[in-house]
């Protein structure tokens, strides 16, 4: 780590956190209150300290410039996803990341679009008839299953089929459920034993059909790592082929719910995106994909992110112990009026000005560095195709919003979001 510290890091009081308990003690009330005494500060629960880092600079020191200083250990997932890509740490996890990076980077991708596009049209065709018959949806529910869809696709060179949908959901229910921080003592654990066996039986379905398909897909790509490499059990590949479902499917899905609420509150913004070119063009694109920027910034789905002093040291000057709780929120950061001018207004065009550029730190809805999120770009290319798609056709009038926001491991509306979709080709 860096030199000595030079000042005292600042800390929220006793008092403090004893009006934070009173007040119901929501754990993103609490880092707000943090946020408050500077861009690194901290507290104490009984002998745990933990540090928030909301500045923009520190952020890139902790993510990018110094990550071996700042570690992740563990993580309350890991019973379920095992050894995969999120929960693998040191020598494993830098083999299991050279293994799939070039799945992940532009060109890797395009060989996925096809059934990134096919998962686009099969949503298309859900919205289609719900325009048709005028019912109102649960559109989180349709986003649900088509990041489903489109991940299974990518996987298998097949599409998802009901079975699997339904082992699925039921899997993924236990990671809604987990908290991002527990700052209380006790058991704060999620039971996976039925969520374990779904994913077991899903993970057995994929091979099978990786098998049949004559596209190739990611299960095939784990497949051969298996084959080849002394190290890549099949536990691994069922580990990395849930890791890549079950945390990848719930930020497309989520994000993409957020942007269709801000919509709704904000139906301007959509009429800008399709007024800044014609179908197709690179104009439009970039208009789209400043909207999931936008949603991004707004609502980080991993909205906040623990690390771990590996020793003692510094950080801005102020003193880090080793096994201090490092926590970095892109929720707060992205929500900073010293980094974003009125943080709190949906405004795509920020993303768009070349004079107003972020700085380094100020936005990282998938993290920064060596452990930034390896599915980043699919993510966003898998939502922009489907946006390209749906805002021109489709207007989705909100008829029930959720009563507010789950600050879990993700964060999320709380409750469905209901509307009815209006046809309004271009």
């Amino acid at each position: 780590m860096a030199t000595a510290a030079t000042s005292v890091l600042p800390e929220l009081d006793a008092e403090a956190l004893a009006r934070w308990r009173a007040g119901g003690g929501r754990v993103v009330e609490l880092m707000s209150m943090v946020r408050e005494l500077g861009p690194v500060a901290g507290f104490r629960i009984g002998e745990r300290k933990v540090v928030l880092v909301t500045g923009a600079a520190q952020v890139q020191q902790v993510l990018a410039r110094q990550p071996d200083d700042y570690v992740k250990r563990g993580h309350r997932v890991k019973p379920l996803l095992g050894d995969g890509l999120l929960c693998a740490a040191g020598e494993p996890w830098r083999r299991q990341r050279k293994l799939l990076q070039p799945q992940f980077t532009v060109r890797g991708i395009r060989a996925y679009e096809p059934q990134i596009r096919a998962g686009v049209a099969a949503a298309a065709a859900r919205w289609q008839e719900a325009a048709r018959s005028g019912e109102t949806r649960e559109i989180d529910a349709d986003l649900r299953y088509f990041s489903l869809d489109v991940i299974w696709r990518s996987l298998t060179a097949h599409p998802l089929d009901p079975e699997t949908h339904r082992r699925l959901v039921a899997a993924s229910e236990g990671f809604a459920a987990i908290p991002a921080f527990a700052p209380a003592t006790g058991d704060t654990t999620v039971d996976f034993t039925e969520a374990n066996e779904q994913v077991d039986r899903v993970a057995e379905h994929a091979i099978a059909l990786a098998g049949e398909a004559e596209e190739p897909g990611l299960v095939q790509v784990l497949l051969r790592a298996a084959a080849e490499l002394p190290d890549y059990t099949e536990r691994l590949v069922r580990d990395e082929l849930m890791t890549l479902v079950v945390a990848g499917y719930e930020t497309t899905a989520t994000a993409l719910s957020w942007l269709f609420l801000l919509l709704d509150a904000h139906p301007e913004q959509r009429s800008w995106a399709l007024a800044a070119g014609p179908a197709g063009s690179a104009e439009r694109a970039a208009a789209i994909r400043a909207l999931v920027d936008e949603t991004l910034r707004l609502y980080p789905v991993a909205w906040l992110m623990p690390r771990y002093a590996a020793e003692d040291g510094e950080l801005d000057g102020l003193p880090i112990e080793a096994g201090t709780t490092v926590l970095l929120s892109p929720y707060l950061t992205h929500r900073d009026p010293q980094l974003w001018p009125e943080p709190e207004e949906f405004r795509p065009q920020r993303f768009l000005d070349a004079e107003r550029r972020p700085a380094p730190g100020a936005y990282f809805p998938f993290g920064l560095g060596p452990r930034a999120c390896l599915g980043a770009q699919f993510a966003v290319r898998e939502m922009v195709l489907l946006l390209e798609e749906l805002l021109p056709a489709y207007r989705a009038e909100i008829t029930e919003a959720p009563a507010g926001t789950a600050y879990r491991l993700t964060v999320h509306p709380d409750g469905p979001v209901r509307a009815v979709l209006h046809a309004e080709g271009e």
